[in-house]
């Protein structure tokens, strides 16, 4: 074997060992960029949670009218003599802010069932409440970023965890025991 030929060998060898630690590097960083568990400053925090929200986790749009989660709630019986009967829910819910420390959105909008049972029409179009079938919660599973305490006791990560939330109230027969 010629000198030469041990020389271009050796070139050869030493790019590929270049090529291999680029490609290394690369996925070192990408990992690193990509790490879920990466930690943040408490002014980052939100900032970094309506990002990752938004390309991640898309949010509900939250409806216009909600009330008090500690307000009086009532089933609205009068309002079926005043209202169409195809713009009423026989099972009626109202909207009420949630809070949620230490998650982002740190609040947001669930619906709450007004009545035990359903609204039906009786044989003298009058509104009454009925027990034969159950008001029941729609659910969803939405996913929010909970703020955990990274290793070090000053930073945070985000964690995404998964919360059902109630949007609406159907009619539903009773459960047979």
């Amino acid at each position: 074997m010629s000198a030469s030929n041990s020389q271009s060998g050796k070139e050869s060898q030493e790019r590929m060992e270049t090529q291999i630690m680029a490609v290394v590097a690369l996925l070192v960083g990408l990992v690193w960029s990509s790490n879920p568990n990466r930690c943040y400053e408490e002014g980052e925090l939100s900032k970094v949670a309506l990002r990752k929200l938004a390309s991640h986790y898309p949010q509900p749009q939250e409806p216009e009218v909600v009330s008090a989660h500690d307000s009086p709630a009532e089933c609205p019986l009068d309002l079926y003599s005043h209202w169409d009967l195809e713009k009423r829910s026989l099972s009626p819910w109202r909207y009420v802010w949630r809070p949620m420390k230490d998650h982002y959105p740190s609040i947001y909008v669930e619906a709450q069932c007004l009545c035990s049972g359903c609204i039906v029409i009786n044989s003298k179009g009058r509104a009454e409440l009925t027990h034969d079938y159950n008001s029941a919660p729609v659910n969803q599973t939405r996913v929010f970023l909970k703020r955990e305490r990274c290793v070090d006791g000053k930073t945070y990560y985000l964690k995404p965890v998964s919360v059902v939330v109630t949007v609406g109230c159907t009619c539903a027969r009773p459960r047979l025991v």
